[in-house]
Formats: C-alpha cells, structure tokens, sequence
C-alpha cells in the first residue's frame, strides 16, 4: 500500500491505495501555517483511525498545486515511515502526451487524473475537477492531453457573490426544490447549483461539437469535492469518480517504481 497525497487551494486528499483497493480516503484543509510536525501528527490520526501502521507503507506519492507545502508535506511523511517519497513534477513518467503550448505548465492534479482516466477508461475523454476551481481536461481518441478551461469554482463564485453584495447571505450548498427561486436564499441556491449544472452541459455540448465527434461515444469523468452536489443535476452522462485522483498517484507510483 502506498500513501497518496493530493494537495488542493482548499483541501489535502489523503489515502492509502494499492492495486487491490482504497483502504482509506480522508480530506484535511489545506494550510500553510501548519508545520511538518502538524501535519504528521494529522496523518498519523488518520493512520489511526483504520488502525493501520505509517510502518506498513510501501512508498508515499504526492502531488500538489501548493508549492510551498511540498516539502513540509515530504518531512513530515518522513517522520512515519521510512518508504520512498516521490513527488509529481519534473523527472516523473507519466506517459502522458500533452499537446499544449507549454506542456510543462500543466497542473500536477490535471496530470494524476488524466493518466488515471486513460488507465481505465478507453479515450475520448472528458475530464472535469470541481475544486477550488473547476477544471475541464480533454483527452482525444489518439490519448492525447490537447487542453482543457478553468472555469471559476463553485464556493469562490459564491463566497465572491457574498462578500460583494450587502444584502446576500452566506448559505449552505443544498439542492433547491425548484429551478425559479421563491426567496433570496434559494434563488441563490438555485443559481449557483443549478447554473454549474448547465454550466457543465454546456460546455460538454462545445467541446463534442469541437472535437468533431458526429455521434461518436465520449467517456465523462467528475470528480472534486464538490462534484456529487452538481453532477447528478447535470443532462449529459457523467461517471463520478470520487477517487479518480488517488487512483492516479498510484498508477504514476507503478510506473516509477525503482526511480530514484
């Protein structure tokens, strides 16, 4: 088993993975005040919890849109297990091709869910991240990263909304009832969780027309925090996939199994 560390704007996903299954999957905030100990001392917890030992981890894989927290992250790992860390970046084998104008500034989380996407789906695919932002990645038939959109995420939308209007409230991500709002609250609700629905049909339905599918099948992929809110909202067939990312440190893991 290997320990599979996603670093989000907002979130850390942590989960102990191997080929067999997910032994755990666990979310903490991302912060940047934190130290390694702190953080250590939350994975260890964690460990805990499903009364698994730090010592039985064969290596650690992280990826992470958080620079800074790398190597905090690395040390404090470091202090539970002896295994190998390895960080997603420069050096790392994916076996990815991006044809993108500058491949190297792809993010790490768009890299992991795309060679996890490719590794059990068969291309094309659409791929969509819900975060901090919500990201879309595209993969041709040929298993091509060609690009993608970031579109702002749901809460930053929202938290903006409020914090520049003085009369709206903060509200809770619950689905409305109804489509045209009877008060303010659900007017809001119904604006954010349903326009990110039709948002996310819309752009499913321009991407197929650019890609020039005529009838062809496209495999979607959801995935993020906040993607079982809005996915089943949405018209087009979308597979959620909770652990997309996990899965996708860990193949990255296999394939550079040995590498220093």
């Amino acid at each position: 088993m290997i320990l599979a560390i996603d670093v989000g704007n907002t979130n850390i996903v942590l989960g102990g993975i191997d080929q067999k299954q997910i032994y755990f999957a666990e979310r903490i905030s991302t912060d940047l005040s934190k130290t390694e100990l702190e953080y250590a001392v939350l994975i260890k917890t964690i460990f805990e919890l499903y009364s698994i030992s730090p010592q039985t981890l064969d290596g650690t894989m992280i990826s992470s849109v958080v620079p800074p927290l790398i190597n905090i992250l690395k040390k404090a790992v470091k202090k539970l297990s002896a295994a190998p860390v390895k960080v997603v970046g420069p050096g790392i084998r994916t076996g990815l091709n991006i044809l993108m104008d500058h491949p190297a500034q792809l993010g790490s989380d768009l890299v992991v869910g795309a060679v996890a996407a490719i590794a059990e789906y068969e291309p094309p695919l659409i791929l969509i991240d819900m975060g901090t932002a919500t990201t879309i990645s595209v993969i041709d038939k040929n298993r091509n990263y060609i690009g993608g959109l970031i579109i702002p995420g749901i809460r930053t939308s929202l938290d903006s909304l409020v914090s520049r209007t003085s009369q709206l409230p903060r509200i809770s991500m619950e689905e409305p009832k109804h489509v045209i709002g009877k008060n303010t609250i659900d007017c809001m609700r119904s604006g954010i969780i349903y326009g990110n629905a039709a948002l996310i049909d819309g752009m499913i339905s321009r991407i197929k027309v650019e890609l020039g599918l005529n009838g062809e099948q496209v495999t979607i992929l959801a995935t993020g925090g906040l993607s079982g809110s809005i996915i089943p909202l949405c018209r087009e067939k979308i597979i959620l996939e909770e652990n997309l990312l996990l899965k996708g440190l860990w193949e990255l893991y296999e394939k550079n199994k040995g590498q220093p």
